[in-house]
């Protein structure tokens, strides 16, 4: 094939590398496993630039969702849950998943429900900009639960 894409047939190695010198092109294997390997003549410098042009244009586009983290106690106070629920809400509406942790400290594991309620207490706030998409969980002193940003309505 040359490198507007016309077929020019089947024809040995040696006449395909002297027509793409003829040409000043370069000969690339487009499929090798086919019988006869299908080979095209093109500028090989110029499609590779573009291949990278293309892949950086994707990588530009997608939108990387980072996890933040919001630290509660079982025995926080309300002004202090205020703090956290406005980082939260902050964090969520930039569009990041949010982990919400509570660590025990001492004799309070034995009390794990308190910290257990503070989570649904804070999960029920947050449920106007967020989803809880991991229920909280206890893993050794900590428990947690990911919270995930709603869906914004898309508007037509």
């Amino acid at each position: 094939m040359d490198q507007n894409g016309t077929q020019l047939g089947v024809m040995s190695s040696r006449q395909a590398l002297e027509l793409a010198e003829e040409q000043q092109l370069d000969l690339v294997k487009i499929a090798p496993q086919a019988k006869p390997p299908v080979c095209k003549l093109m500028d090989y410098g110029k499609y590779r630039f573009e291949q990278s042009k293309r892949e950086r244009e994707i990588r530009k586009n997608q939108k990387v969702i980072s996890l933040k983290e919001v630290r509660l106690s079982a025995t926080i106070e309300d002004h202090d849950l205020d703090v956290r629920y406005r980082n939260a809400v902050r964090f969520l509406q930039d569009g990041n998943k949010l982990k919400v942790t509570i660590r025990f400290r001492g004799r309070q594991i034995a009390h794990s429900e308190i910290g257990a309620q503070v989570m649904k207490e804070f999960a029920e706030r947050i449920s106007e900009y967020g989803v809880v998409e991991r229920r909280p969980v206890l893993e050794g002193r900590n428990m947690f639960m990911i919270v995930a940003p709603k869906e914004k309505p898309t508007q037509s």
